[in-house]
C-alpha cells in the first residue's frame, strides 16, 4: 500500500489541497492519518475516495450530496458514469483506479472498450498518455510504489507489443529510417514503444534498440545504418544534471542526423540544442515528423 501527501491527491484528482482540508473539517468525508510531525498521510483507499468524489463533482454533484452517500452508493454512481460516458477523463479515472487496485480484469475491460471506441492510436494519445503524465511525477518522487508502477507499465507494454506486431513492413519512397533507443541505465520504455508503433504505422523503417543501450553501440549502429533520425526518451537516466552533457554528446557525434528527444529529463529543463535536435513535448509532434513529405 502506498502513502500519499495532500499534494499528491491534488495532483491526481485536480481538487485543490485547500478544498480537501475544508471537506475534511466540514463534512468529515475523509480522515487522513497523521505522521509523527502531524503531517496528513493518505492511503490507497483515501486516494480512490477522492478520485471518485472528483468524478462526481465533474458531473455536477454537490459535495453536500456526495457526503451523504455510503461507500457502496458512491461506487455505484461512479461505475454508472464511467460506463455511460465516452469522454477521456472518465476513462483516465477508471484506469487510475485499476492501477491502485492492481485489477488486471478492469484494465483489460477499459482497454477493450476504448480501443473499439477510438482506435489504438487515439486511445494511447488521449487516455494512456495523459494517465501516465498524471502519475509520472509520483513515480519519480516515490509516492506510488514499484508494484503499482510495474503492474500498469507491464500491462500497457504488452498491449503496445501486440499492436507493433500487427504492423507489417510496407516501405515506400517516402519512408525514412529511424533508430530508437534508450540511454544506458534507462528502463522506462513505454514512450519508445509507442514511437515505434507510430512510425511503423506510417510505413517508416525502424531499428529498435530498446532499453539501456551503451553509447558505443549506438555509434556502431548509426555508422553502419545511416539513419535519417535518432529518437530517444530520457525519463530518469541520465539525471537532470547530466542530461545537457548527454544531449551535447549526441549532437557532436551525429551532426548529420536529425535527433528527436523526449522525456522528463529534457522537457522544460532548459536544455540547449543545436539546429538538428528537437525536443518532443507531445506525441503529436512526432506524428508531424512521421507524416512530413520529402
Amino acid at each position: 500500500m502506498s502513502n500519499y501527501s495532500i499534494r499528491d491527491l491534488e495532483h491526481l484528482s485536480g481538487i485543490k489541497a485547500h478544498t480537501l482540508r475544508i471537506w475534511e473539517q466540514r463534512y468529515n468525508i475523509i480522515t487522513p492519518k497523521r505522521s509523527d510531525t502531524n503531517i496528513r498521510i493518505y492511503d490507497d483507499e483515501d486516494l480512490k475516495l477522492v478520485l471518485n468524489i472528483a468524478l462526481l463533482k465533474d458531473h455536477e454533484y454537490k459535495i453536500s450530496e456526495i457526503a451523504k452517500l455510503s461507500a457502496d452508493q458512491l461506487s455505484k454512481e461512479v461505475i454508472e458514469i464511467s460506463e455511460k460516458k465516452n469522454s477521456y477523463p472518465e476513462q483516465i479515472h477508471a484506469l487510475t483506479i485499476a492501477m491502485i487496485d492492481l485489477d488486471e480484469a478492469q484494465f483489460e475491460r477499459i482497454m477493450h472498450i476504448n480501443n473499439n471506441r477510438f482506435g489504438f492510436e487515439d486511445m494511447m494519445i488521449n487516455i494512456i498518455y495523459p494517465f501516465l503524465s498524471r502519475i509520472g511525477i509520483l513515480w519519480v518522487t516515490g509516492s506510488i510504489g514499484p508494484a503499482q508502477e510495474h503492474f500498469i507499465s507491464n500491462l500497457i507494454r504488452q498491449k503496445l507489443i501486440v499492436a507493433i506486431d500487427s504492423k507489417s513492413p510496407s516501405f515506400t519512397e517516402e519512408s525514412k529510417k529511424f533508430v530508437l533507443f534508450l540511454p544506458e541505465g534507462e528502463l522506462h520504455e513505454l514512450s519508445l514503444l509507442f514511437a515505434n508503433f507510430v512510425l511503423r504505422a506510417r510505413n517508416h523503417k525502424v531499428i529498435y534498440l530498446g532499453q539501456t543501450l551503451p553509447f558505443d553501440e549506438l555509434v556502431y549502429v548509426c555508422e553502419s545504418q545511416k539513419p535519417d533520425y535518432i529518437f530517444s526518451a530520457i525519463t530518469t537516466t541520465p539525471s537532470q544534471k547530466d542530461a545537457q552533457a548527454y544531449v551535447t554528446r549526441l549532437e557532436n557525434k551525429f551532426p548529420d542526423t536529425q535527433i528527436l528527444l523526449t522525456g522528463y529529463q529534457v522537457i522544460g529543463q532548459g536544455i540547449e540544442t543545436g539546429t538538428h535536435t528537437r525536443i518532443i513535448t507531445h506525441i503529436n509532434q512526432l506524428i508531424e515528423v512521421a507524416e512530413q513529405k520529402a
